[in-house]
């Protein structure tokens, strides 16, 4: 009897992981065109699509001046374009300009009187006020020091009844907002950032991730026995990868969950309030042969017009994301020719210029955009502003260059959207699939129509209904006419 019970059981699951394993492998195609560059269509299609950015340089610290960057972890651009580099390896933090001159390198402060150094820091924050913070892993602490080097606090292992007895402090990536609260991430840790008010004290989590199943895994715990299921893990919310900020002070998150959204925007309450409405959810690629999987988002960078990138590190690759959530461009790679990396673990802006720091290799590579790159991201700050007229103009030569950008279409039209032409506007939202949209242009034409013909439509139904009143008149006294004359006979 128990023979049959677990074979019915085994047959049950090899067959529902040969219909999975047929659907997936008939359904997950590898985002691999030959090109340099690719977007997706609305269908889901690769298409090939002009290089946005386009490597210009590759720094070692050598070439900088100063000395081999040893496992360099991060990055950190300021408003006025300082560019401080984590040489976690060297256990040191390199500071240059805009142009790569040395500013200064910073591998020790002062304490109450003591020289204190960092150990294998992971992660770094610089404030609009020049507030260095740095995750210092090995020392399990995060440090906070004024533009002169001076220390603001220190941050020790946390005390707090919401944390586990055996709880490891090990921050390896840090933010701040306006009111001087600190994020961090540490390693371990499944119930979100941890959050520190301005004077370093402990006071909540924020964002944690909602648990998500494996459905593979799922199966096999439904299938198995109880002394089985005692065996396999336990299900645990998803550990964030990486976090940054921008100046409203939403945090903007990455995670390693592949079943649910990778990137996440959190406001002050920790809830997501990120924009999906493009073809497909923010999420690097969409496609993937079942043997790679999906790919690892490890960092993230908000820039202005709500326009954010973030890192594959599983395939070296920058996805950049408008703010509605529409896939703009990529670029990148694993390899070794110029653009590509070994194992990317950063990026930064400076203006319009993309860094990528590799950790393998220790260097940084510096991205150009091409006149493609310029005129879409231009494109997405003129409709930021709500310049209708210029995101008119710099979309319609964004799709000259790549008519295969669907999405451009609705940027066209929900310019017209806003400058009233909505039977222009219904025309682009219908190229580019937005039905939505569409259906906004719709009633407002309809509207429209209906308000400029109003006095030709009012008099025509007053001239209908009174042609329709004199007829009925006219009708009922030629009726009695009749029916006197027939009286009058009689």
């Amino acid at each position: 009897m128990r023979k049959s019970k677990y074979r019915w059981r085994v047959l049950l699951l090899t067959a529902l992981c040969c219909l999975i394993g047929a659907s997936l492998g008939g359904t997950l195609a590898y985002a691999d065109t030959g090109a340099s560059s690719y977007n997706y269509s609305y269908w889901g299609r690769t298409v090939a699509a002009p290089a946005a950015y386009k490597a210009s340089t590759v720094l070692n610290g050598k070439e900088l001046g100063v000395g081999a960057l040893k496992d360099p972890s991060d990055l950190h651009v300021t408003s006025d374009n300082q560019i401080y580099v984590l040489d976690s390896g060297n256990n040191r933090i390199v500071v240059f300009d805009s142009q790569f001159k040395l500013i200064r390198i910073i591998d020790s402060f002062m304490r109450d009187g003591k020289k204190e150094t960092f150990n294998n820091p992971q992660g770094l924050f610089v404030s609009p006020q020049k507030q260095l913070i740095v995750a210092d892993t090995g020392n399990q602490r995060v440090v906070e020091l004024d533009a002169n080097l001076t220390v603001i606090k220190v941050i020790d292992p946390p005390q707090s009844d919401l944390l586990n007895s055996n709880f490891k402090f090990q921050p390896v990536r840090v933010i701040a907002d306006q009111a001087q609260r600190i994020y961090v991430m540490s390693i371990g840790v499944f119930d979100g950032f941890m959050e520190f008010n301005q004077n370093g004290e402990f006071t909540s989590f924020i964002g944690a991730n909602r648990v998500k199943v494996d459905p593979t895994e799922l199966l096999w715990k439904r299938l198995s026995t109880r002394a089985q299921r005692s065996q396999m893990v336990m299900f645990t919310p998803t550990e964030f990868t990486n976090l940054d900020i921008n100046d409203e002070g939403f945090i903007y998150a990455t995670n390693g969950d592949i079943w649910g959204d990778t990137i996440k925007k959190l406001n002050a309450q920790g809830s997501d309030i990120l924009r999906r409405t493009g073809y497909f959810n923010p999420k690097g690629d969409i496609r993937y042969t079942t043997e790679q999987g999906p790919g690892r988002l490890i960092d993230i960078d908000v820039t202005d017009s709500e326009m954010y990138s973030v890192l594959d590190g599983a395939r070296g690759r920058v996805f950049t994301y408008n703010g509605d959530g529409h896939f703009m461009y990529m670029f990148g790679g694993i390899g070794n020719q110029l653009g590509q990396f070994k194992t990317p673990v950063a990026i930064e802006r400076v203006g319009d210029d993309f860094l990528v720091l590799d950790k393998a290799f220790g260097e940084i590579t510096v991205f150009k955009s091409t006149e493609y790159g310029r005129t879409l991201n231009e494109a997405t700050r003129a409709y930021y502003r709500g310049d209708e007229e210029k995101a008119f103009e710099l979309y319609n030569k964004t799709i000259n260059m790549n008519a295969n950008l669907e999405y451009a279409y609705s940027g066209i039209g929900k310019s017209l959207l806003r400058k009233g032409e909505y039977k222009e506007a219904m025309h682009y939202f219908e190229e580019s699939y937005d039905r939505g949209n569409y259906s906004k242009a719709f009633l407002l034409y309809r509207k429209q129509v209906l308000r400029e013909h109003f006095p030709t439509i009012m008099t025509g139904i007053i001239v209908v209904l009174v042609v329709a009143f004199v007829a009925r008149v006219l009708w009922k006294r030629k009726k009695l006419r009749r029916i006197r004359g027939v009286s009058i006979e009689s």
